[in-house]
């Protein structure tokens, strides 16, 4: 069975499992307070160029925007999303359960553009009746978006400036950061989603790691007692080492991007796969998440032998769906998919 289904369905690369075996009888404090953990955090650091960033090293990708959003705002305000941000549609009402309201937005290509929410602001605060409503405490974004689409320095400088306009925080959920970073033609930088975020994370689960997250304020930001917040919602791991040893080797010899680019170039592959046999594609993505348009006979026919995401219906007879690569994808892989169609 080829698997396409997401980019966390192997365990974790080779490098980061020999150094959680180095390290593993080396007894250390709990909780994340270990020299392991220390030293990841110096190396995201330095490559944010940001020497003021604090970093705190959470779980799983949902526990963070739960917890980063919960921690932000006042109980009367709501964060800002697209309609198709993960927030809104694959966390199963997780900040609403904080009590919370996602404020979903219209989106272009899976993106929250500076306009609609510059718009969204202004009319807000023009509404007399504005104290009556949900106020808009913050701005959250992913890079990649749930569409595999980029936002481009320009966008992210339109945004971040709106967002210090009206003194609210942006935050850029990062589960697939590396890949967006690593796409070709993308001018966004590390160092500029540091400069121009309020708070993001770069995600480990979906690159390379067995799990993990790493949550980064940029600008000596973190909320009061946040360790304590992160506790309050079941996140906080006891044996905090394991998440820092993961990063420490995600962050040594350009690990992380390393691999990162490598999922982008085996998405290449696969994309040219496709052309090559006639399908259209329903999004030109350019990165590690590949949105194809197939007729539901042959989704049908070629789902027995390969493993893909369903994403959403075109019409009766043909469907999008989701193929994705990763780290850990190999070029048979790939040729795999060209003898299947």
């Amino acid at each position: 069975m080829l698997s396409f289904g997401c980019d966390y369905n192997k365990g974790a690369h080779r490098k980061i499992l020999e150094r959680l075996l180095e390290t593993n009888e080396v007894p250390t404090a709990g909780y994340g307070m270990d020299a392991y953990c220390d030293e990841a955090k110096e190396k995201i650091k330095r490559q944010c160029q940001n020497p003021d960033a604090e970093v705190h090293f959470l779980v799983g990708g949902t526990q963070s925007n739960q917890i980063v959003i919960d921690a932000l705002l006042t109980k009367y305000q709501g964060v800002i999303a697209a309609e198709t941000g993960h927030v809104s549609t694959h966390e199963a009402g997780a900040i609403e359960f904080t009590g919370h309201k996602v404020l979903a937005m219209p989106h272009t290509d899976g993106k929250l553009m500076p306009d609609t929410v510059e718009h969204y602001l202004k009319n807000f605060y023009e509404d007399a009746n504005h104290d009556h409503m949900v106020f808009p405490g913050m701005v959250y974004i992913s890079h990649p978006t749930e569409y595999g689409t980029l936002y481009s320095l320009q966008e992210l400088e339109r945004l971040s400036a709106v967002c210090h306009e009206y003194e609210i925080p942006l935050y850029l959920d990062g589960a697939r950061l590396g890949y967006g970073l690593m796409s070709r033609g993308t001018d966004v930088t590390l160092a500029d989603v540091a400069r121009l975020c309020d708070v993001f994370y770069i995600g480990g689960t979906k690159v390379g790691a067995l799990c993990g997250e790493a949550v980064v304020f940029t600008h000596r930001n973190t909320p009061e007692h946040f360790l304590t917040t992160v506790k309050q919602h079941g996140a906080l791991l006891a044996k905090g080492r394991l998440l820092g040893i993961q990063f420490d080797a995600l962050f040594t010899d350009d690990l992380y991007f390393e691999i990162s680019r490598h999922a982008v170039e085996m998405a290449e592959l696969l994309k040219d796969v496709f052309r090559e046999k006639g399908y259209p594609f329903f999004i030109e993505s350019p990165t590690n998440q590949i949105f194809v348009i197939l007729e539901n006979q042959k989704m049908e026919a070629i789902k027995k032998q390969v493993e893909f995401g369903f994403w959403e219906k075109v019409d009766e007879d043909h469907t999008v769906v989701r193929f994705v690569t990763s780290w850990a994808t190999t070029s048979e892989e790939i040729e795999g998919v060209r003898a299947l169609l």
